[in-house]
């Protein structure tokens, strides 16, 4: 019989954000196979035509992804670890995992403004769960 594992929310988002960040490639991976073909893919990228520019955004808001993942798994484990998880880094795993959907979504939909609204948003849920280590 499997025993139940019971992840706190702020875990649970960090899950989340991963696994967002393990599968946000497939937008530019699915432009280099309507652009490149297969060939171009498993070749040396050399002399390739450009990819569209909403797929050079999907490049982007993934780099931009997987590096705020680092400090908000830093900030997520080191709260889980001092037993300083609460309802306060819980809301802000939330609302950085949910941001980040959001910034995924519109950055590479071209929309700029919201864009930024959605970076900040992940970003408030960063400081929020620091606030409670500090």
């Amino acid at each position: 019989m499997m025993k139940e594992i019971m992840m706190s929310t702020d875990l649970t988002m960090l899950v989340a954000a991963a696994t967002l960040a393990l599968l946000s490639f497939m937008p530019y991976f699915i432009a280099y196979i309507m652009h490149w073909g297969i060939g171009g893919i498993v070749g040396n990228r050399e002399n390739l035509p450009a990819l569209p520019a909403w797929a050079n955004r999907a490049i982007a808001a993934h780099q931009n992804l997987t590096e705020n993942l680092v400090h908000f798994a830093a900030l997520v484990l080191v709260a889980h670890v001092t037993g300083a998880t609460n309802d306060v880094t819980a809301m802000g795993a939330t609302l950085f995992f949910w941001a980040r959907v959001a910034y995924l979504v519109v950055y590479v939909a071209g929309v700029p403004w919201v864009r930024t609204v959605a970076f900040m948003a992940g970003w408030v849920g960063e400081v929020m769960i620091l606030s409670q280590l500090l």
